[in-house]
């Protein structure tokens, strides 16, 4: 039986990684969290103190960083050179310095070999912001989710209240603003619908709901409709 390469594009905090990962665990694939290796490359120019603007050193550093993704049943586990950052690169200060990291061309160029060499065999569901448009535009079934901002910040202040972070929604929301328009309008991989995805709103939907509709429309074949 072939092996499909599943694509789920969206903005931050519109549920994307988290239907990703179920649907992965459903279907028996590779779940490959794409924006954790960005945010992976981001925390070692802050180990490294290298500045995103000297280009040599960050070639030097992407020349020599490892990344490692393992896997278990309650959830990804990150290596970065062989130590858990698991939890240190969802922090603050990483989200924002990995979106900026994100539209360097020689960080990109270098996810986007690991990501395809990874992927190359099927098998497997990555989720980003580039996957359908840009990673594997010949992916065999393309998802674009997305969501109202305010019920994004919502999810997103949850999540962090439930690992004991203390934000303010408003900050939240202001944040997550901010990503939408640097992911929109960045020239290099910009946030972008596929032509040929389904495009999926999960503001009123929960979880469940919505890997059960991919999951049907996936069932259904490649020109499957969201109903």
């Amino acid at each position: 039986m072939k092996k499909y390469v599943i694509a789920i594009d969206g903005p931050a905090a519109s549920g994307k990684s988290t239907t990703a990962k179920l649907l992965a665990k459903k279907l028996k694939y590779v779940y490959i969290d794409t924006g954790a290796m960005y945010r992976a490359c981001a925390l070692e120019t802050i180990l490294k103190n290298i500045s995103l603007k000297d280009e040599k050193s960050l070639q030097i550093m992407l020349d020599s960083i490892r990344i490692d993704i393992l896997y278990s049943d309650k959830g990804n586990i990150l290596l970065l050179n062989g130590d858990d950052v698991t939890k240190r690169i969802r922090e603050a200060d990483i989200t924002k310095l990995s979106s900026e990291i994100a539209v360097i061309g020689i960080v990109r160029t270098k996810m986007v070999d690991l990501q395809r060499e990874i992927g190359k065999n099927g098998g497997v569901i990555m989720d980003g912001r580039d996957i359908g448009t840009v990673v594997f535009p010949q992916a065999d079934y393309k998802f674009f989710i997305v969501a109202d901002v305010e019920v994004r910040a919502y999810r997103r202040w949850i999540e962090a209240k439930e690992k004991g972070e203390i934000l303010i929604l408003s900050d939240v929301e202001k944040e997550l603003n901010w990503r939408d328009q640097n992911d929109s309008n960045r020239e290099i991989s910009p946030l972008k619908k596929a032509d040929d995805a389904l495009e999926i709103d999960t503001t009123n939907l929960s979880v469940t709901e919505q890997v059960e509709l991919i999951g049907k429309a996936i069932e259904r074949g490649k020109n499957a409709e969201i109903l």
